[in-house]
């Protein structure tokens, strides 16, 4: 009697997980944390050498629109060069693939035989999916290059310089807005709190412990600001 065959059906699985953010989660983090602390060092920095009002805040703007600019810059010029790199083992392999299929088969299959695989399943695996997507197999199994992974030099750009300029208005509303006998301790404390927020939805958005995320986060730019601060007296009792 023959026995009836089976029909295995498969449900499509959605499922986001968080490192599909770490791109721009990284630059925002980055440009973010380096604004409140570029802007509130240098203000304090500036501060402790008895500097006017006005000078805080032309210290202030300057920083701010400087340090966005050379984020932009280098954030676009650092991906850009992992996005050419990319390219051009992107370019090699369709290269191989196209002068020599074979050997390029075997390499598939040797590196699903390094992952655990029997080599004649190995080898059905490899053959399957360079029927399917030759280019594609390579780049994801033997470069570790997925399409939702590559570089993007614009995006860095925009959102590193962008989460730089929103972060650093913090210190400067602190100096415009707060009166002077309270305006360097009011800059401190929104500046860290805003830092334990950055490092709060860091740890959030990828995952990670918040505790963690969060003390590494003010505990590093509160010793950066301290440094700034007391340089920052030293220059102004020397000149």
């Amino acid at each position: 009697m023959k026995t009836p065959s089976r029909r295995i059906s498969y449900t499509a699985h959605h499922e986001r997980h968080r490192y599909d953010r770490i791109g721009w989660l990284r630059a925002a983090v980055l440009g973010a944390g380096d604004g409140v602390v570029s802007v509130a060092s240098l203000v304090l920095g500036v501060a402790a050498s008895n500097a006017d009002r006005a000078a805080l805040i032309v210290a202030g703007v300057a920083g701010l629109v400087a340090g966005s600019m050379s984020m932009a810059i280098g954030e676009f010029t650092s991906v850009s060069s992992q996005r050419d790199t990319e390219e051009a083992d992107i370019a090699r392999e369709r290269s191989e693939l196209a002068s020599i299929p074979d050997r390029e088969l075997d390499e598939l299959t040797h590196i699903y035989v390094q992952r655990g695989l029997a080599p004649a399943l190995a080898r059905e695996v490899a053959e399957s999916l360079t029927e399917h997507d030759p280019l594609g197999a390579h780049l994801r199994d033997e470069l570790g290059i997925l399409e939702h992974h590559k570089a993007r030099p614009l995006q860095a750009a925009a959102v590193s310089a962008g989460s730089f300029a929103g972060a650093a208005i913090v210190p400067l509303v602190a100096v415009l807005l707060v009166p002077t006998g309270a305006r360097m301790a009011t800059l401190v404390a929104a500046s860290l709190v805003t830092l334990a927020v950055l490092g709060y939805a860091g740890a959030r958005l990828g995952g990670s412990p918040v505790g963690r995320g969060v003390l590494r986060m003010v505990v590093g730019s509160g010793v950066a600001m301290a440094v700034a601060a007391g340089i920052g007296a030293l220059v102004g009792s020397a000149v």
